[in-house]
């Protein structure tokens, strides 16, 4: 039999099909170099090192004038100013108020409240009496200790009126004057007994709801009602530790209540703690601010603002931030060339990342089009771009 001719055949296909494939790969290759700006540098990362290869006529004649003229292809990217921004300049916080003075009135003796002579909410003055005890005994001693008092008196000025005249001696005369003393020292103890059967406040201000009523035993440790000093309202509210240098006495504030929506009423930090909380890091802080209406009452809850000097920072456009090994950087585009620079993240928002580099305000960083750029390639911006491409054909 004849030999058989099917493996050349074969073989011969698959050659075919090999350089057709060659073929393929190689008009891609060149196109992608063509077309493709940075395509060498691209495959020499590969490394796959390809000579210059000229334009074809189709793709000189839709290129734009200045690739015509033999330039090179710049990169075509969208900038956005870079901004100013300042934080740290200003605090809110949460607080409760409390009244300027505040005490807490108890019976001062143990009796019965037979009488109470103000009324919760009354405005009342320091030393005013809100109250009385039954005092019938003690009202008893008061008069005994006056009558002996007055009869001790008596003796001692009969006794002096003897001594004048040689007829009493200084014995008796000092006996007489001890009397009246001791008399006098009774009759103030009996005073002060009878004093306590009365409920006085020691300072001015607001009378609150009485823990006691007409009738009702008290002793002395009995709570009868609070006096509230409410002409200023103390705000305590705690800040971060960071502001812990920035807060001083006399600082001034704004204060607004809850039950006042609208309302801002001006104040002063009254006073600063002397210590960090360890737990929470925060400061404890006191504001005073006026009551003069009396329309602020303690216990309320307020928002307290305060502003500062603050620190300012570049804002760039957060499609502005790309990484590297290095860590954060910016593309900065300046007359045509873009430079890499590094920057440290300080603050995210959700219009702007603000960060600490060698930028200022009004420089222009790459937004769009980063992916391909290298330090110091020169680059068009999208507007000059598409004023270029729209020349009539002829012009430069």
């Amino acid at each position: 039999m004849p030999p058989t001719k099917a493996p050349t055949h074969r073989i011969d296909g698959l050659l075919k099909q090999l350089l057709v494939t060659l073929v393929v790969i190689v008009v891609a290759i060149g196109g992608f170099v063509v077309f493709v700006p940075g395509a060498n540098e691209t495959l020499a990362r590969f490394g796959i090192d390809m000579p210059a290869i000229a334009a074809t006529p189709a793709a000189t004649a839709s290129a734009p004038p200045r690739q015509r003229r033999g330039a090179p292809r710049e990169m075509v990217v969208v900038t956005a100013p870079v901004l100013e921004a300042t934080i740290n300049d200003r605090l809110s916080a949460i607080g409760e108020g409390a009244a300027a003075r505040s005490v807490t009135v108890m019976s001062p003796a143990t009796g019965t409240l037979v009488e109470l002579l103000v009324r919760p909410g009354e405005m009342v003055a320091a030393g005013a009496t809100i109250g009385r005890l039954d005092s019938d005994a003690e009202q008893i001693a008061f008069d005994r200790a006056s009558l002996a008092l007055r009869d001790v008196e008596a003796t001692l000025a009969r006794t002096q009126e003897l001594a004048a005249a040689n007829a009493a001696t200084t014995v008796q005369l000092n006996t007489a004057q001890l009397a009246v003393d001791n008399a006098r020292l009774a009759l103030q103890d009996a005073e002060l007994t009878l004093r306590r059967r009365t409920i006085t406040t020691p300072i001015a201000g607001a009378v609150g709801l009485f823990q006691v009523g007409t009738g009702n035993a008290v002793n002395a440790q009995s709570i009868v009602t609070t006096i509230e000093d409410t002409s200023e309202i103390l705000v305590s509210f705690w800040v971060p530790e960071r502001y812990a240098t920035a807060i001083a006495p006399e600082m001034p504030l704004e204060a607004s209540a809850v039950a006042l929506p609208g309302r801002t009423i001006p104040g002063v930090v009254a006073a600063v703690d002397n210590r960090i909380d360890p737990a929470s890091r925060t400061l404890k802080v006191q504001a005073r601010i006026p009551n003069d209406e009396g329309q602020l009452r303690p216990g309320m809850s307020f928002s307290v603002a305060m502003s500062f000097a603050g620190e300012s920072f570049p804002s760039v456009d957060p499609l502005a931030i790309q990484w590297s090994s290095d860590g954060a950087y910016v593309w900065a585009y300046a007359e045509g060339v873009v430079e890499q620079l590094p920057v440290e993240i300080i603050q995210r928002n959700s219009d702007g990342i603000l960060v600490k580099g060698d930028l200022a305000a009004g420089d222009q960083v790459v937004i769009q089009g980063v992916q391909q750029l290298s330090a110091g390639a020169s680059v068009r911006l999208l507007d000059q771009a598409a004023g270029v491409d729209a020349q009539p054909e002829g012009k430069s």
